[in-house]
């Protein structure tokens, strides 16, 4: 479906019986996204998990404008969501409410309910910005925040021992920026390592899209999803995103390091609010 240079799809919710019997041509069709970072355009996915929207928007010239869509039943797309947008490209700015905000890779900006007038531009049409957007409902209003890489809560974790030695930046945490369910960070694998989130969890109280960037063209990861004694994957490229329904697993291995943005809406915001599962227990 089009609207100007705004392009949408509806992503439907699956249960996790309908999933384990899924091939991959099907998975891939209801849980994994690409093409996120068209030349301008705004590509926006409505997910009936808890109503995220994921999309991303790729500036080349002239300023291009956050439209809404039909699912979100609003003049303007913001009148009730909140939004997260993540630079993952060449520098570039946003506007928002008559405000510009410099973004430079790896920076991000909160938009909160009720913020209007919203567009994305590029400094380098060469080397174009590449803006991720992640969307959930909202219930009251917090102010817009930009908030640096540098600014981030980082967290170190893992071994090269079990090849997963990352480090975990939290744009969204209890004593940082406020938003109303969104929660949004980003993982960096250090070289050599290649697994994230293993050992896993579920968290049936909130979904969670990942987004893999920083793969060389010919690296792949394997994204690991289902319930924990029905696992499933699918192959993920460079800047390809997947959902991960509450009920399933999110894990991943590479063929090299790279690094991710993973973003979470629903119940809580709490991080330890999950449901460990032992690796023995997997299947």
């Amino acid at each position: 479906m089009t609207q100007d240079r705004t392009e949408y799809t509806s992503r439907y919710a699956i249960d996790p019986a309908a999933a384990a019997v899924m091939g991959t041509d099907e998975l891939r069709h209801n849980f994994h996204i690409g093409d996120l970072f068209q030349q301008n355009r705004v590509l926006l996915h409505y997910t009936h998990y808890d109503r995220m929207i994921v999309g991303g928007a790729t500036p080349i010239g002239g300023p291009l404008a956050l439209e809404t869509i039909k699912p979100a039943g609003t003049k303007n797309l913001l009148d009730r969501r909140e939004m997260i947008v993540v630079n993952i490209g060449g520098t570039g700015q946003i506007s928002a409410d008559g405000q510009s905000y410099n973004l430079a890779q790896r920076d991000m900006l909160y938009l909160g309910m009720g913020t209007n007038n919203v567009s994305f531009t590029s400094t380098d049409r060469d080397l174009p910005a590449k803006f991720y957007l992640l969307s959930a409902p909202a219930h009251q209003t917090y102010p817009t925040r930009h908030i640096r890489i540098g600014d981030a809560k980082r967290v170190d974790l893992g071994s090269q021992a079990t090849s997963n030695e990352r480090s975990i930046f939290q744009f969204i945490h209890a004593d940082g920026v406020k938003t109303c369910q969104l929660v949004v960070g980003m993982t960096q694998l250090a070289k050599g390592s290649v697994w994230n989130t293993m050992p896993c969890h579920v968290h049936d109280r909130r979904m969670e899209a990942y987004l893999y960037f920083d793969l060389p063209e010919t690296a792949c990861v394997f994204h690991f999803m289902g319930e924990p004694d029905e696992t499933r994957h699918i192959v993920m490229r460079n800047e390809e995103a997947v959902l991960s329904p509450g009920w399933s697993i999110h894990s991943g291995a590479g063929t090299s390091n790279y690094a991710f943005i993973w973003a979470m809406a629903g119940d809580n915001v709490d991080y330890t609010d999950v449901d460990p599962v032992a690796i023995e227990d997997l299947r």
